[in-house]
C-alpha cells in the first residue's frame, strides 16, 4: 500500500470510528462489564486463601483462641487479588459514560439542527402565503398532496381497518391508509387539543392511537406543545387514490415537533 492509500485508509477508519463511537464504547463497556465479573470470581479463591492466613497469623498471636477479622482487616488483606478487576471496572463504567455523552452531544445537535430547519421552513411558508396569497398556498397543498397519493399508491391489503368509518383516509406524515370519516377525526382532534389544555403537551402516538392506528417509532419523539404551537389544527384535503377511490388527506397546520415534551420551550 502506498503512502497516499494509507492516508486514504486512516482518514476512512478515522471517520467510521467517530461515526460509531456510543456503539463501540457502549460495546466496549459491557464486554468490560463481563470480564470485570470474570475477574473477580477468580480473584475471590486467592482473597479467601489470604484471609484465612491472616486469620490464622492472628490467632497464634493470641494464644490459639479462635478469632475472626475485623471488616476493616478484610479490606485490607484481600483487596489486592481484585485490582485487576477494579481496574477493568473503572474502564468500564468510563466508557458507558462516554457512550452516553457522546449520544447525548449528539442528539443536542440533531435537536439544534431540526430547530433551525423548522424555523426556516416556518418563515418560507409564510413567505409563499405572503407572496401568492392563502387560495393558491391551499391549492400547491393538495398538489403535493397529490404527488404523495402517487408516489404511494393505495393497494387494499394495506388499508388499516380502524372502525370508525368506511371513507378512504390518507396520513400525510406516516404515509398510510386507513378507513375513518371526518367526524370521528375532528373529535379525536378536539379530545386531542382538550388533552393539550390540560397535560401542555401530547405525543403523535397518542393522536394515531385515538385513531385506532398503530403506533410509530417516531411517534414518540414528535408531538405538540400548546405553549409553543397552540391547538392541533388538521387541514383535511380530497384527493382521487389511484384505485379511483375519494380519498381525505390529513395535512397538519402544524406539524408535530421533536421536543414537544419541554415545560419551557
Amino acid at each position: 500500500m502506498n503512502k497516499t492509500g494509507l492516508k486514504g485508509f486512516v482518514k476512512s477508519a478515522k471517520h467510521s470510528v467517530g461515526k460509531h463511537a456510543p456503539q463501540i464504547l457502549m460495546g466496549v463497556g459491557i464486554t468490560g462489564m463481563v470480564t470485570t465479573t470474570i475477574l473477580a470470581v477468580k480473584a475471590t479463591p486467592k482473597a479467601i486463601q489470604l484471609i484465612a492466613e491472616a486469620e490464622y497469623e492472628k490467632k497464634d498471636m493470641v494464644e490459639g483462641e479462635d478469632i475472626e477479622l475485623t471488616p476493616i482487616e478484610i479490606v485490607k488483606v484481600a483487596w489486592k487479588p481484585y485490582i485487576p478487576a477494579m481496574i477493568t471496572g473503572a474502564i468500564s463504567v468510563g466508557c458507558l459514560i462516554g457512550s452516553s455523552n457522546v449520544s447525548t452531544r449528539r442528539t443536542a445537535a440533531i435537536a439544534t439542527a431540526y430547530k433551525l430547519s423548522e424555523a426556516a421552513l416556518s418563515e418560507y411558508k409564510d413567505a409563499v402565503i405572503e407572496t401568492i396569497g392563502e387560495k393558491k398556498e391551499k391549492q400547491v397543498k393538495e398538489k403535493i398532496a397529490a404527488k404523495k397519493l402517487e408516489q404511494n399508491p393505495v393497494n387494499d391489503a394495506q388499508i388499516i381497518m380502524t372502525g370508525n368509518g368506511d371513507t378512504l383516509c390518507y396520513d400525510s406524515i406516516s404515509g398510510r391508509y386507513f378507513n375513518s370519516n371526518i367526524e370521528k377525526i375532528k373529535k379525536v382532534m378536539n379530545e386531542i387539543n382538550y388533552t393539550l389544555r390540560n397535560e401542555n403537551s401530547v405525543s403523535l402516538n397518542y393522536f394515531y392511537d385515538q385513531l385506532n392506528l398503530e403506533s410509530t417509532t417516531i411517534g414518540e419523539d414528535l408531538g405538540w406543545n400548546i405553549d409553543r404551537d397552540g391547538y392541533l389544527d388538521i387541514d383535511f384535503g380530497t384527493q382521487l387514490a389511484k384505485n379511483g377511490q375519494p380519498c381525505i388527506v390529513l395535512n397538519y397546520s402544524v406539524m408535530p415537533k421533536y421536543d414537544y415534551w419541554r415545560v419551557n420551550i
